[in-house]
């Protein structure tokens, strides 16, 4: 075998180089399983409905207007980050933390009742929900350490409990008029994260702030501590056979809770980072549950379950969310937007398919070369 195919078969089997190819696979089968539920629908305008999708902000004319809707985009992303980071920790250390979406919920909830209710400073309100989304995450992991309770069936009950729970916390704080809460800088303008000078790049978007860069920040702190350090270390293990674990002298059980603790605050982290720049207000007894703990999974996996990687695919899943609200209402229901970026993210779930589809592949490449050699030696 000459070097030349070594170095192809080595790239080849690279996980990264695995990872980009399969979430392009997954993108580009969405696109096309979009693509032609617009023409099933409306064949007239099925192409500029999917190009509308993937320009997003782009569909405006002008630069100011084009950034400052890029601002608004990125600040959902950076959210979006948060909870894939969550999603992605917990399954790096083989939970599959499906509560996500209801930490989200109680950090969202916690962080708009200190800066309205309490009138607290952003900080202050930020740890606390933090805390409070971190403390739902290891309830589900003290569950499972002791009783060993599935976190999967643990954390979805939590789910419905931190939402109904944090309607009736927030219904203190509700507008007369409105189903919404109050706006935090109607109230208290000290609760609203800085913006360090960052939103004269995107055209003064006032809702583009520090949670940009502190969703980066974390995305490379979390790839530091699984990647890098003993702890992460040993949660991995833990993760991959507690009994194994606890033989070697690790603390199990700790590392379970430890895990849920981290991956809940994690997702608080984002719901306060979002709900901190007054971007929105959160409704007051809705009977559903955000859509952005349940993105995180899409956008965990199309990441390659890896923290940079959620970087860009956090990014993606949130620009063909956008782009889905530019979808011509006159040719197609305000739904079909939905239904779109929803094939696309349920797609992004299979990039872990196709990566091992991809190495069985290869495995029989090699076995089939192999056995030619053979032959061709007894020959």
């Amino acid at each position: 075998m000459n070097k030349q195919t070594k170095k192809k078969e080595s790239i080849l089997r690279n996980n990264m180089f695995q990872t980009i190819v399969a979430s392009l696979i997954c993108i580009v089968l969405g696109l096309f399983v979009g693509y032609i539920v617009l023409l099933i629908i409306n064949p007239a305008g099925a192409g500029e409905a999917i190009m509308a999708i993937l320009k997003n902000y782009f569909y405006y004319p002008t630069g100011a207007v084009t950034a400052k809707y890029l601002g608004s985009t990125l600040v959902k992303a950076s959210t979006l980050l948060m909870c894939s980071l969550s999603v992605l920790f917990a399954y790096k250390v083989g939970l599959f933390n499906i509560g996500v979406a209801g930490q989200y919920v109680v950090g969202a909830g916690i962080s708009i009742y200190c800066a309205v209710a309490l009138k607290l400073p952003w900080y202050l309100c930020f740890v606390v929900a933090v805390l409070a989304a971190a403390l739902v995450g290891g309830l589900s992991g003290i569950l499972k350490a002791y009783f060993n309770v599935n976190e999967v069936i643990s954390s979805i009950m939590l789910n419905w409990i931190g939402l109904y729970s944090i309607n009736v916390l927030l219904s203190t704080v509700k507008q007369e008029t409105s189903p919404y809460t109050i706006p935090i800088e109607t109230v208290n303008k000290k609760g609203l994260l800085p913006h360090a000078g960052l939103h004269t790049l995107f055209s003064n978007n006032q809702f583009v702030t520090i949670g940009l860069i502190l969703s980066v920040v974390m995305a490379v702190l979390v790839w530091v501590l699984l990647e890098k350090t003993r702890f992460g270390y040993e949660l991995k293990a833990t993760g991959m056979n507690k009994h194994a674990a606890k033989y070697c002298g690790m603390k199990e059980k700790r590392n379970i809770i430890v895990t849920m603790l981290i991956s809940g605050g994690l997702a608080g982290f984002g719901s306060a980072i979002f709900y901190l720049t007054g971007i929105e207000q959160w409704m007051v007894q809705q009977t559903t549950i955000p859509a952005m703990g349940f993105n995180g999974i899409a956008a965990a996996f199309l990441g390659g379950l890896n923290p940079i990687g959620a970087i860009f695919s956090s990014y993606f899943i949130q620009h063909i969310t956008s782009g889905g609200t530019y979808v011509d209402k006159t040719m197609y229901c305000a739904q079909t937007s939905d239904l779109i970026t929803a094939f696309i993210i349920y797609l992004c779930g299979f990039v872990l398919f196709f990566k091992i589809w991809f190495v069985k592949y290869l495995d029989k490449k090699e076995e089939q070369g192999r056995e030619k050699e053979q032959k061709g030696g007894e020959a």
